[in-house]
């Protein structure tokens, strides 16, 4: 029989809390919560530092709700962007009811994850670790990589998946709900996500061009939404975007011979937009060029990245 959730809510029965993914640059957290969530709501690419705001989406079943906090991925920051991305993740851990923490397959510990052991030692916050990738691996060779963790840190759980091909996730929610607290939900049961439209969509649209660019131009690209309306009969969004780069060579490469790159970043991110927003999109892509924006206080905050929001 299915549960009222509703009914649930008024007796007390349910749990609900706040949950921050965190760990090293592209360990595959925004892969591990869309597939937790069912829904893409966090951008993914092979590259690093993929994600640089706190995402946050909800998950809601009979038990109760998650709230997930997808944070940017914990490094040595090389720029003002890079240290608010950091401050983002480090600034989290304090403020949830759980950390997972996700790590790749393997017994080498190495600074990076010793940075992130010092961080969690100063939280009192339940610690579940999630060794991800475990595709990649010899089933074997898991029980190595857990003993390894489980002599820098004392885990709350420790628990092996792969987030790409959504292997052993049951057990992750099984896990964040044995240790939150009851209480009532913070959002509707129908709610994904608090993320603006137009932000998800500035995301979509930057997460094709980290897959179809070069190596040394992702980091040093942005995303505005410069226009984003839906026409009076509802049956289509106008959308203009702008994609940002640092430097003018950098402007020719995202626009391609004959226009023929950023034909190829807008026609994929179309897709992805048009699924989310179940409708068809008329989008229109510019590239402009904003020298060292990611060392600049005003730019990185019009860009959405406000220090004030951490």
């Amino acid at each position: 029989m299915k549960l009222d959730l509703n009914e649930l809510k008024n007796t007390g029965s349910t749990k609900s809390g706040f949950v921050t993914l965190i760990g090293r640059p592209n360990v595959g957290k925004s892969t591990l919560m869309n597939h937790l969530i069912g829904q893409k709501i966090a951008i993914t690419s092979r590259k690093p530092q993929t994600t640089r705001n706190r995402i946050q989406t909800v998950y809601t079943c009979e038990r109760g709700q998650i709230v997930f906090l997808d944070t940017p991925g914990i490094h040595k920051a090389k720029n003002k962007l890079g240290e608010y991305m950091v401050n983002v993740a480090e600034r989290t851990l304090s403020e949830v009811d759980v950390i997972l923490w996700l790590v790749e397959p393997s017994t080498f510990i190495g600074a990076g994850e010793q940075h992130i052991v010092q961080q969690l030692k100063k939280t009192k916050t339940p610690v579940v670790l999630i060794i991800n990738k475990i595709d990649t691996v010899q089933k074997t060779e898991v029980a190595k990589f857990i003993d390894a963790y489980r002599k820098i840190y004392d885990f709350a759980d420790i628990i092996a998946v792969s987030a790409l091909r959504a292997q052993n996730l049951d057990e992750v929610i099984n896990a964040i709900f044995r240790y939150l607290p009851y209480g009532p939900m913070f959002y509707d049961e129908d709610t994904i996500t608090d993320q603006p439209q137009r932000q998800i969509v500035a995301e979509m649209i930057r997460e094709k061009a980290l897959r179809c660019l070069d190596e040394e131009i992702p980091h040093g690209i942005a995303v505005a939404i410069d226009r984003m309306t839906e026409r009076g009969d509802g049956g289509l969004f106008d959308i203009d975007a702008t994609i940002i780069c640092e430097r003018d060579s950098h402007k020719g490469i995202i626009i391609g011979k004959g226009g023929a790159m950023l034909k190829k970043i807008g026609s994929a991110a179309r897709v992805d937009i048009e699924n989310m927003l179940e409708t068809k999109v008329n989008l229109k892509l510019w590239v402009k060029v904003k020298k060292d924006w990611r060392d600049s206080d005003f730019l990185i905050k019009n860009f959405g990245y406000d220090k004030k929001e951490i």
